[in-house]
């Protein structure tokens, strides 16, 4: 079933539906997940032709190991039946998400999961395996986030979509991603951020934060990914390929911290074993390790393996 299992999506890249060029660059970037777009990157006239190049390009491939998604339009709009019937039926073998923009409520995305298991039924799929990527975008949205990350098993990632949000609380700012003009203390978007994880982590999904849009100022784009992913985001959208290098560094481990983690989960395993002592707290180096000390090495460790990290270093039981 979707949302089981880690899949990096340290850096999620936007790609308009409608540009083959822009599809065909993507092949050969460095993204964990390209994210092909039929809603605000592709222009209304456009969408009908986009839903037909968007599905070529999945069942084309050359994908690699991308996580493979399209962002469909929102059920308030006209497009969104057509968007999912189209590329789920003509792609659905060859896709691993859909994207529903601005989820408000939970019965939004009970609504997709029905569509597209009824769709794969039809088309002889494997139901369930397509997953559902929900982006909360407004003030409704964020308080029905629990609700919503547990509306369907299909969800595997709950968005943060910031331009919608800052519009939908009448925020002054306009430069989508920086600190608001006379929020000079703290940061504007630690509450949404922290409720999105809090919906995320409580319920086994991926917390993916929103957008950079200052496409060239990378610096900018490390310093405001390093927010949320000091909280825990597993990733971030990335608009540009000059962002998706920092975003696969600054949402993975150092190298000292996996390897620090991967030896506290052996040293762990070995004292806690016959052979160890059978002991329920040890020391590695200067270091005491229990029970904790495993369970946050192996958040370290799953980030770090989901990133495809090797390590550098390895830990030794002690000579009898």
């Amino acid at each position: 079933m979707a949302g089981t299992g880690i899949r990096a999506r340290r850096s999620c890249l936007a790609v308009p539906g409608s540009s083959q060029k822009f599809i065909d660059k993507a092949r050969t970037l460095p993204a964990d997940q390209v994210f092909l777009d039929l809603e605000d990157a592709c222009a209304p006239l456009a969408k009908p032709e986009a839903r037909k190049t968007i599905v070529a390009a999945l069942n084309e491939g050359g994908w690699g190991e991308r996580l493979r998604v399209v962002r469909v339009n929102d059920w308030t709009t006209e497009w969104t039946y057509r968007d999912v019937t189209e590329v789920v039926e003509g792609a659905g073998a060859n896709l691993d998400a859909v994207m529903l923009p601005k989820v408000q409520t939970p019965q939004q995305i009970v609504a997709l999961d029905m569509l597209i298991t009824q769709i794969e039924k039809t088309m002889g799929y494997e139901v369930g395996r397509i997953g559902i990527e929900a982006q909360i975008e407004n003030a409704l949205g964020l308080t029905n986030v629990n609700a919503i990350a547990t509306a369907s098993p299909r969800v595997e990632t709950i968005i943060f979509g910031p331009a919608d949000f800052m519009a939908s609380i009448n925020m002054k700012s306009l430069v989508v991603g920086e600190q608001p003009p006379g929020y000079d203390v703290g940061d504007a978007y630690h509450h949404i951020l922290m409720s999105i994880l809090m919906a995320a982590r409580a319920h086994d999904k991926q917390a993916i934060d929103g957008p950079y849009l200052q496409i060239k100022d990378v610096d900018g784009f490390r310093r405001v990914a390093g927010r949320s992913a000091a909280l825990g985001f597993d990733g971030k959208w990335v608009l540009h390929p000059g962002q998706i290098d920092a975003a696969n560094e600054t949402y993975s481990p150092r190298q000292e911290d996996y390897d620090h983690a991967e030896n506290i989960l052996d040293a762990y395993d070995w004292y806690t074993s016959e052979a160890g002592g059978k002991r329920g707290a040890a020391m590695i180096g200067d270091e005491m390790i229990d029970e904790a000390s495993r369970k946050m090495a192996l958040v370290i460790s799953g980030k770090g393996r989901a990133a495809g990290m090797q390590r550098t270093d390895r830990w030794t039981p002690p000579e009898s």
